[in-house]
């Protein structure tokens, strides 16, 4: 085998390995195990994980592709820390263009969708009954929720943007707030009547109730953030 096969070959097998801790570091940083200014540490990960570092940087290298951390020369990567200016840009997207997923969905969403809506809303009532309104599985089907709108758009750039990287840094936004049941609560009374919209096939209701939804998030995420933030570190 030659020097540049050998190369490949050893890409390869650490692509895999790779994913797989992309995957658990995200895990850690949207279940709030890694904090907003935590310093990932590639030792201790290499350590816990078994891996060279290698894979890690390049784990680490698609974490800061998704503004998940950010990487300071001589002290290495740290969960990032969102200032309130850019949590509001954040949302202030997000309002824009998951009104729009919500419209598309509404053209084209089946019946069988509904119903999964519906049942996805019935799982979210049950979570915030029985483990606590804050409680990350709730967060987790909150944001499947509004995963399966983004799809039933039928539109695989709203998937691939939001799915697939918006809603980790949303996620990221709310690891700053300090969550309140009651907007919660009310959370789930929106999303009731988004479904419905979407069950009637009206674009305008859905996206004007999902900007709506959106917006109201946005306005208690920032009225609600920690008022003790870690501090991010200057580059």
């Amino acid at each position: 085998m030659s020097a540049r096969a050998a190369l490949v070959n050893a890409d390869e097998a650490w692509e895999p390995v790779s994913d797989s801790v992309l995957s658990r570091l995200s895990e850690a940083i949207l279940s709030g195990d890694l904090k907003p200014g935590t310093k990932i540490s590639e030792p201790e990960v290499s350590k816990r994980y078994g891996i060279s570092r290698a894979p890690l940087r390049e784990a680490i290298r698609r974490l800061e592709e998704r503004n998940l951390v950010s990487r300071i020369p001589r002290q290495g990567a740290r969960v990032v820390v969102l200032s309130p200016a850019r949590i509001e840009q954040i949302f202030v997207i997000r309002e824009a263009i998951e009104g729009m997923a919500a419209r598309e969905a509404a053209a084209r969403i089946t019946d069988a969708e509904v119903a999964a809506l519906k049942a996805s809303l019935e799982r979210q009532r049950e979570a915030s009954r029985e483990t606590g309104s804050l409680a990350y599985p709730f967060k987790s089907l909150d944001t499947d929720y509004h995963s399966a709108i983004v799809h039933a758009s039928r539109n695989e750039f709203l998937v691939k943007f939001l799915c697939e990287d918006y809603y980790a840094l949303v996620e990221l936004c709310r690891r700053q707030q300090r969550r309140r049941p009651e907007r919660v609560h009310r959370s789930l009374i929106e999303h009731g009547q988004i479904v419905e919209a979407l069950a009637q096939r009206d674009p305008d209701l859905s996206e004007m109730l999902m900007r709506r939804h959106v917006a109201a998030a946005r306005k208690d995420v920032l009225a609600h953030l920690d008022p003790h933030p870690p501090k991010e570190k200057k580059k």
